[in-house]
């Protein structure tokens, strides 16, 4: 006896309504989607970028996307724009405060005005072009300036230069320099960020951030999630199927304390991080690529005869002010808390804001994922 043959559409077409063959049909549409998605699930490479807040991680997400050529959304410039206005307008106002807590005389009195006038600033403002160029100020003298205008003489103001020499003893943003030192080409009204701009913006993550970015055909899935202590607790949503960990430590900071207590040691506080996620058992198939950040900074902070890594590190031995004794110092401190030697453990010092470095470092870590 002949068994009927639901493939075969003459035989379906007696046996079925035309409603029943159209689910059907969409059922094995769906059936084919989900196998494909399936297809693409297993070759998709998940990396997630762990590590302290202000560590670069969301910096790397950026350059893989400028190293790619994945254009940022208009949309997106337009906030990057507005950040920008307020990374500058804010750092300022850091540096102004500080100042005065740091006893350092004004270079120009006249200067004392225009930073109580910033200390008003309120850092929830939304700054747009118009209120950072336009918006004036009416001053004591009957004179009005504007954020640009204000920005512009105090940077030039020795008390504020000397402050931001110190700036290890108070929480100021890496960017505050490159974007001061920038205002005149950032005031114009032509303006629209670059991709280094882009890459010195600094907006801190919050929640979990996902970005797909196809790699000789293979999707790989960067997640950036916050590094600050109130958004650890979001990690473990995101480690499932991992190929990869990307840890980033901001290496510069051996004399720098947290935000969040103002006491605990920066770069201690990433170790003893890097320490729970390279002992978790969880992470024993998953390859942990340690990446030592902010290198360009680093080597500006060894060669300052006011800054010796002995203050933070009394068991650090090698000279002081020798970027190779120093690089070799942090290194061991991150990979002495290893405790299977068994597991595999790569490294790069490197700079985030530097596109030609991640891209070389960005082809190593491809190779290693896949």
């Amino acid at each position: 006896m002949s068994t009927l043959k639901w493939s075969c559409p003459c035989c379906l077409r007696f046996k079925f309504s035309p409603e029943e063959l159209e689910q059907r049909y969409r059922s094995r549409e769906i059936d084919k989607m989900i196998k494909k998605d399936k297809q693409v699930l297993k070759r998709q490479v998940k990396l997630l970028l762990l590590g302290a807040g202000e560590s670069g991680k969301s910096t790397f997400l950026k350059q893989m996307r400028i190293i790619h050529g994945i254009k940022f959304e208009d949309e997106l410039i337009k906030e990057f724009q507005q950040v920008i206005y307020q990374n500058v307008v804010k750092g300022m106002k850091v540096l102004v405060d500080a100042r005065d807590k740091l006893n350092i005389p004004w270079g120009d009195s006249q200067n004392s005005e225009l930073g109580s006038k910033l200390l008003e600033f309120n850092n929830n403002t939304v700054l747009d072009f118009r209120l950072f160029v336009s918006y004036a100020t009416n001053l004591s003298n009957g004179l009005f300036v504007s954020y640009a205008t204000n920005l512009s003489k105090l940077w030039k103001d020795s008390g504020i230069r000397r402050a931001y020499e110190r700036r290890r003893e108070f929480q100021l943003s890496d960017s505050v320099e490159y974007f001061l030192n920038n205002l005149d080409r950032i005031a114009r009204p032509d303006y629209i960020p670059t991709n280094r701009d882009i890459l010195h913006c600094r907006k801190a993550t919050k929640g979990i951030t996902e970005f797909v970015i196809p790699v000789n055909n293979v999707p790989f899935l960067f997640v950036d999630v916050g590094g600050q202590r109130s958004q650890r607790q979001k990690w473990f949503q995101c480690f499932g199927s991992i190929t990869s960990i990307l840890f980033l430590v901001s290496s510069s900071e051996f004399d720098q304390v947290l935000l969040e207590d103002r006491k605990t040691n920066r770069l201690e506080e990433s170790k003893n991080i890097f320490d729970t996620i390279i002992n978790n058992q969880i992470f024993n198939s998953v390859s942990i690529i340690l990446f030592l950040n902010k290198y360009d900074l680093l080597v500006k902070k060894v060669a300052n005869p006011e800054t010796d890594i002995r203050w933070y590190f009394p068991q650090f031995a090698g000279n002081s002010h020798s970027i190779h004794d120093v690089q070799e110092f942090i290194l061991a401190m991150f990979t002495g808390v290893k405790r299977e030697p068994k597991k595999n453990l790569y490294h790069h010092f490197t700079t985030a804001v530097d596109t030609a470095n991640i891209k070389n470092v960005g082809i190593k870590v491809y190779t290693r994922s896949i």
